[in-house]
Order: C-alpha cells, then structure tokens, then sequence
C-alpha cells in the first residue's frame, strides 16, 4: 500500500493522471476501470490535455465504469454515462464501442449486473481501477452494510449518499434512490486500484478505511488486502 500527501487538488490531479497515463503507455489496450464525481474531474482534465499534445493515445484502451444510477438513460445529464462522455471520452480517440457503463434502465437488472461481471471477466479483469471514496466509506455505491456484495448489484443509497449527490441536481428529490454498482470482487481482482481523496474531510474516513479494522461497515476497509493499490489524498 503506497500513500502519497500532496497539499491541492491540482497536484492530486497531475498525480493521478501521471499514473493512469503510465499504465496506458506500458500497456496500450489496457483495460481501465473508471470513477464519476467531483473527485476525479481534475485528472480527466489532464488527461484530455496529454492526449491533445500528443502525449498518451487511448485508441486501444477499453473503460469499465463503476456504476450508475438506476432509470437514468445516457442521455440523462445526471447520468454517469453522460458524466463520462462530457468529462472525458468526448475529448480523446478512444472508442466510444470500447467504454462500457451499467445499464441504469435494463429491464432485468440483475440480469444486467450478471452480464456486466461475465463482460469485465471475458476482458480479462480490470487492469487498473480509479476510485474515490465516500464520506461513510463507500466505494463505487457499495454502501456500508453487513456483508461485503461481491457481484454486480442494485443498491438503496444511504441518505447521507443522497445528499452528498444533491449538490449534482436542482435539489435533493430529484436524486435517484436506486443505483447499479460493481461489486467487491471485480474491484479487488483489478491487477492495480488508484484511489483519490481531496479535502480535510476526508481524512478520518481514510483513517478508518486504512487504518481500522476491515469491516463491510466501511466497504473501502477491503482495499487493504489489496496487493497494489496506491492512495492520494490532498488537503486542499
């Protein structure tokens, strides 16, 4: 386990881009795992900026997203597949057939998760994972619970997750209660996990994701059986 401390969200950004982009030049059709929010948006940013001035190619590279939330088509603004497009995918030539997200507005949504853990395992696995983590330690939407979920499943998000996700909305009704979300085993076979944290409220939840014991009541507890996973957390 690597931490590294940096003081603004900017070098936390670089940080984390500098090692998204490493693993894509060592292994051009790698196979990268990716994270919505606020957390992220900076390292999107400077990846699209890389990649303008020539510096990282993603035409071979495939993307599995964490989650989604549950009857939100693509199209949605709020949708995390739109998230993606706007943020990222748009703005660089990687092959919008090679990036996958849940499908929110399956019919069958356990169907859907089934099919989402069978597609991420027929890829091989995920090479790298990109993650943020939530004030109660969630990861991806696997909420705090009395197990640890291992496939791809639909969740009831927490309160506290609603309204930490309503600064996103108009207001706090109009978020989703219902999200589809990767599963513990798919994040903890990725070969490397990247996790990013900003903020001085953030520092107790890693305390006790990374520190205390590993328990579902704080799911990103789990991450600390991971072989390779490289944490960084600005104060700013």
């Amino acid at each position: 386990m690597k931490f590294i401390t940096v003081d603004t969200y900017e070098k936390l950004s670089r940080q984390a881009a500098n090692i998204i982009s490493a693993q894509v030049i060592i292994k051009p059709d790698s196979v990268l795992g990716l994270a919505t929010g606020s957390s992220p948006v900076g390292t999107y940013k400077q990846l699209i900026e890389w990649y303008r001035k020539g510096d990282i190619d993603f035409s071979r590279v495939t993307t599995v997203n964490l989650d989604e939330y549950v009857g939100l088509s693509g199209k949605d603004e709020q949708s995390y597949r739109y998230f993606m497009n706007k943020n990222l995918f748009e703005h660089v030539n990687i092959d919008l057939a090679n990036t996958f997200v849940p499908n929110g507005c399956a019919v069958d949504l356990a169907g859907e998760g089934e099919q989402y853990d069978a597609h991420i395992k027929a890829l091989g696995g995920i090479d790298m994972q990109l993650l943020g983590i939530g004030h109660d330690g969630h990861i991806g939407f696997n909420e705090p619970d009395d197990v640890f979920v291992k496939s791809t499943h639909v969740v009831e998000l927490h309160e506290s997750t609603v309204k930490a996700n309503s600064r996103f909305f108009a207001n706090e009704q109009e978020v989703p209660r219902l999200a589809i979300t990767m599963g513990m085993v798919s994040i903890m076979q990725a070969k490397k996990i990247l996790l990013i944290a900003s903020g001085k409220q953030k520092r107790d939840i890693l305390e006790k994701a990374f520190y205390g014991p590993i328990t579902p009541r704080i799911p990103a507890s789990i991450l600390q059986l991971h072989p390779d996973i490289t944490v960084i957390y600005s104060e700013e």
